[in-house]
């Protein structure tokens, strides 16, 4: 099987909803991320990632673990996730290859997510969502 190895983010606005993305050309929106460049660590990846697609400066708040998913747009591929709770510098904005951007609520079940978004995201947010502060604050 083929493996896929990305960073993600856990980003929250002040309602507890989750900020996800749809690529272009595809169906699933997911966390904001992406894969990582031969040699990169993933603590670089998702910094990078939140810069090319939504516009902004980041800082790690926490790592949340490593997970394995099915793909959600790749047939037959493992996802690698290094996931990470993320504090933005300014509001998000569609950049680079995305198509759509939207905050969710934690019990979603009409937006089409991604296998990490819905099974490992989503159930680690509501469990920890006293401890976690609102992604983006921006004055």
């Amino acid at each position: 099987m083929n493996v896929i190895t990305v960073a993600a983010a856990i980003i929250l606005n002040e309602q507890h909803e989750l900020l996800v993305v749809r690529k272009k050309n595809t169906e699933f929106f997911m966390q904001v991320g992406g894969k990582l460049e031969p040699n990169e660590a993933p603590e670089l990846t998702i910094v990078r990632e939140i810069k090319e697609e939504i516009s902004c400066d980041a800082e790690i708040e926490q790592f949340v673990g490593r997970f394995e998913t099915a793909a959600a747009n790749e047939e037959n591929h493992l996802l690698v996730s290094y996931v990470y709770v993320i504090q933005l510098h300014d509001a998000p904005q569609i950049d680079a290859e995305i198509a759509a951007m939207k905050w969710v609520r934690l019990d979603d079940v009409t937006t089409q997510l991604a296998p990490l978004t819905r099974e490992i995201v989503m159930p680690w947010v509501k469990q920890h969502l006293v401890e976690l502060k609102p992604a983006v604050s921006i004055v």
